[in-house]
């Protein structure tokens, strides 16, 4: 999945299965607050869980990997996508169709990138991504043709919230072409009531092969490990006083940005 191109923006780590068998157990799936999601999330948010830095760097990365014709899903969806002005245009000519399926109607309604259609889950009490695309006519039945399938999903700083994961990118594996591609962004914001108390014991790191465990034993392969950012300013060039801006600037324990990884696979 790198090309040459992406190598040079980002570093790229391969996901190398640790385990033979599944390593957790439920307790690792509770949350501080259990109660229905849709509860939680029935006001809409109409704000960013990212920061300004990270969003630009997300979308520089979706400009990579996302194709321009064909069917994507945006699950976990809001009311914006982060999807770079190309494409926007290919939604927009109608040669890329892409779904949101998120649990807020007022976020998905106003998410103007979603030319397919907005679907209503709670993928947590209803994992099966693969029957709610069929429920909702983008795929014509659980076995349809492999023309009829995505050619690309993504989640952002969603993925901590799912408490039956491997079931999820089950199936959205078998709602996905072959050659087909899973992007989950990863960053260290949450809402910590509804994080799984696994996520919240332990660091970036092992967040981020945490999720190559879930892609690995859905079946997904060609797992790797994007940094889009490692949450430290860039460097930026000296100021015309010659003391350099992001200097003073970390000085004053300012300039600093959001991390961000992608977690991605492919289906083969």
């Amino acid at each position: 999945m790198t090309t040459s191109t992406e190598s040079k923006q980002w570093p790229v780590k391969h996901y190398t299965p640790r385990h033979t068998s599944w390593p957790y157990n439920p307790s690792d799936f509770t949350r501080q607050d259990s109660s229905v999601d849709l509860n939680f999330y029935s006001q809409p948010r109409f704000v960013t869980h990212i920061d300004d830095a990270a969003i630009v760097s997300l979308r520089e990365y979706y400009d990579t990997v996302l194709p321009r014709k064909g069917k994507v899903l945006d699950f976990c969806s809001s009311w914006v996508s982060h999807y770079p002005p190309a494409v926007e245009q290919a939604a927009t000519n109608g040669q890329l169709q892409i779904t949101g399926m998120g649990m807020n109607k007022p976020e998905l309604d106003a998410n103007k990138m979603l030319n397919n259609g907005r679907i209503l889950v709670d993928l947590n009490e209803h994992p099966e991504i693969a029957t709610a695309l069929v429920d909702a006519k983008v795929l014509a039945s659980p076995d349809a043709d492999d023309s009829e399938k995505l050619d690309a999903s993504t989640n952002v700083v969603s993925t901590d919230y799912l408490t039956q994961p491997v079931a999820v990118l089950k199936s959205l594996l078998a709602a996905t072409k072959i050659g087909g591609t899973v992007h989950l962004t990863i960053s260290n914001r949450c809402f910590p009531t509804k994080a799984m108390s696994r996520w919240l014991r332990v660091d970036e790191e092992e967040r981020l092969q945490m999720i190559g465990d879930y892609l690995h034993f859905a079946g997904w392969q060609g797992i790797e490990i994007v940094e889009l950012s490692n949450g430290r300013p860039e460097e930026s060039g000296q100021d015309e006083a010659g003391g350099g801006l992001q200097s003073f600037m970390k000085m004053m324990g300012m300039g600093h940005r959001d991390p961000l990884w992608v977690v991605r696979a492919v289906k083969k």
